[in-house]
C-alpha cells in the first residue's frame, strides 16, 4: 500500500486507501502497540488503530520518552508501509492547537488520525477528553476542524451514543459537518462501564448509520466471529469494530475474508478445523506475540506484554494457578527487557505442556463434544487449552433476558495481574490515558 497522492475523504478514503476494510482492531492504550497490530493483521484484522495517546504530553517536545512509548518513530517500524499499514493513531485532547502539533508529528506515519470522544474512565473525566467533551460541541467541533483542514490526511473520531437516539442523531451529523471522514459509534452512554458495562445498543449504531453519509464502524457486543455478522447485519455499518473481545482471543477476525456466508452460531455445525481456525491454542498465539516483541527493534512496553499474556492465556492460566502465581511474579528490566520476556517464553512453553497433556486426555473426541454452554447465558464455552472470550455472566438474581438480546460483560482481568506492581503503575498513573 502506498500514500495517497491527494488527500481522500469519505468512501473514497474508506475504498482506496484502507481497502473497505470491516474487521477493526480498536484503539487501546497499552494493548494495541506494534507487536500486537503485527499480530492481529496475521489473523484477519483489516485495520488497526494506535493506542490511544495523550495529545498534550505527545506535542510536548521535552516529554521524549512518552513520544517514543505511544509511537516510535526512532526505527521507523511503526506506520512501515509493509509491516504497519493500513493505520490510524488515535489521540485523546482537550486543546485544538495541541492535537494539531501532536498530529503532525504522526502526519506521514499513518492514514488518518482519529480523535477519541468515547474513554469513560475517571482519568479522562479530569483531563476533559474523551467521553467527558460530549457536553462540548463547540470544542469537539474545533478539535476535528483544525486536523480536518490542515493535515494532509482524514480525521476519523470515535465517539458514544446520548441516552436518546435523537441527540446521538444530533452529535453524528454534527460531528460529520465538522470533517470527520469515518465515525466509529461504540453504542454505550458514558455510564456504561466496569460493573455496569451492560449491552451496546445497535439501533442507536443503525440510526447513525442511516443519518450521514460517511462510512461507520460499530463497536460493541462482538465476543464471536459470530456476533460480527449480527452487528453488520442489525447496524448496516461498514465494519465492526472489536477491543476486548479480540484481546483475549487475537484469531476473532481469522478466516472472515475467504468466508461466503456467515459462520454459524451454533458451533456443533463446524469441524475441528473450522473450530481452532476461529480458536487457536492459545499457547501458541501467546507464544507467537512473544516472538514478534523479541524480533523487532521497537520496544514493548513491559505492562502491554504481562497484559496481552493474562488475556490471552487466561483459560489456561485459571487452572493452572502456580503458572499464572509466576508469571505475575516475573520481573522485567524495562531498559533490558529481554530475559524477562525469555523467562515468559519459558511460562508459555510450561503452559503449553499442560494444554497438551489436557487435550490428550479426552482420548481423540471431537471439539464440538467438549464445547459446553454456559447455563445463564447461552454462551458456548470453547475447551480451556484454545483462545476465547472472557464475559461474566449477569447475576444469578436477576432474570435472564434472552440470549440474543443477553447482557455480555467483558473485563480485564485485573485481578489476574494484582500482584504485578509494574501493571499497577501503568494502570494508576494519572499521567497515562486508561484504556476505553
Amino acid at each position: 500500500m502506498s500514500l495517497p497522492t491527494q488527500k481522500l475523504g469519505g468512501y473514497d478514503f474508506y475504498r482506496n486507501v484502507l481497502g473497505s476494510p470491516k474487521y477493526i482492531v480498536a484503539p487501546m492504550v497499552d494493548q494495541s502497540e506494534l507487536a500486537w497490530r503485527k499480530l492481529s493483521r496475521r489473523y484477519g484484522a483489516q485495520v488497526v488503530y494506535s493506542p490511544m495517546i495523550n495529545a498534550k504530553m505527545f506535542a510536548t517536545q521535552s516529554n521524549k520518552h512518552y513520544r517514543e512509548i505511544n509511537f516510535n518513530t526512532v526505527y521507523g517500524e511503526e506506520g512501515d508501509l509493509t509491516v504497519d499499514r493500513p493505520l490510524v493513531v488515535q489521540f485523546c485532547a482537550n486543546d485544538p492547537d495541541q492535537l494539531l502539533a501532536s498530529a503532525k508529528i504522526i502526519e506521514l506515519h499513518c492514514d488518518a488520525i482519529d480523535i477519541n470522544l468515547g474513554c469513560p474512565q475517571d482519568i479522562a473525566k479530569k483531563g476533559k477528553y474523551g467521553a467527558y467533551l460530549q457536553d462540548d460541541w463547540d470544542l469537539i467541533y474545533k478539535l476535528i476542524n483544525i486536523l480536518h483542514t490542515n493535515l494532509s490526511i482524514p480525521v476519523t473520531a470515535k465517539f458514544r451514543v446520548f441516552p436518546t437516539v435523537e441527540k446521538t442523531v444530533a452529535y453524528a451529523k454534527m460531528l460529520e459537518s465538522a470533517g470527520a471522514q469515518i465515525l466509529t459509534c461504540h453504542g454505550r452512554i458514558r455510564e456504561q462501564r466496569g460493573v455496569n458495562t451492560g449491552l451496546a445498543d445497535w439501533t442507536k449504531i443503525r440510526a447513525v448509520k442511516e443519518a450521514v453519509s460517511v462510512p461507520v464502524f460499530a463497536n460493541g457486543n462482538v465476543l464471536y466471529q459470530s456476533d460480527i455478522f449480527d452487528c453488520l447485519k442489525a447496524t448496516g455499518a461498514d465494519g465492526v469494530m472489536s477491543a476486548e473481545g479480540q484481546l483475549y482471543n487475537p484469531a476473532l477476525f481469522h478466516g472472515l475474508t475467504s468466508l461466503s456466508t456467515p459462520p454459524p452460531k451454533d458451533t456443533t455445525y463446524l469441524s475441528d478445523e473450522d473450530i481452532l481456525l476461529r480458536h487457536p491454542r492459545h499457547c501458541d498465539l501467546a507464544i507467537e506475540y512473544l516472538d514478534i516483541v523479541l524480533s523487532q527493534k521497537t520496544p514493548t512496553m513491559v505492562s502491554a506484554v504481562k497484559g496481552h499474556l493474562f488475556k490471552i492465556m487466561r483459560p489456561g492460566l485459571t487452572k493452572e494457578k502456580d503458572l499464572r502465581e509466576r508469571l505475575g511474579k516475573v520481573r522485567v528490566n524495562p531498559k533490558a527487557p529481554r530475559e524477562g520476556y525469555q523467562e515468559y517464553l519459558r511460562i508459555c512453553h510450561e503452559l503449553k505442556e499442560r494444554m497438551e497433556r489436557d487435550e490428550k486426555s479426552v482420548g481423540g473426541r471431537l471439539l464440538t463434544e467438549l464445547i459446553e454452554t454456559e447455563p445463564v447465558t447461552g454462551i458456548q464455552v470453547m475447551p480451556h487449552w484454545l483462545a476465547q472470550p472472557y464475559f461474566r455472566p449477569p447475576p444469578s438474581k436477576l432474570q435472564p433476558e434472552p440470549t440474543s438480546t443477553l447482557i455480555k460483560r467483558v473485563h480485564t482481568d485485573i485481578e489476574e495481574s494484582r500482584d504485578d506492581e509494574e501493571v499497577k503503575r501503568v494502570k494508576t498513573d494519572a499521567t497515562i490515558p486508561q484504556r476505553e
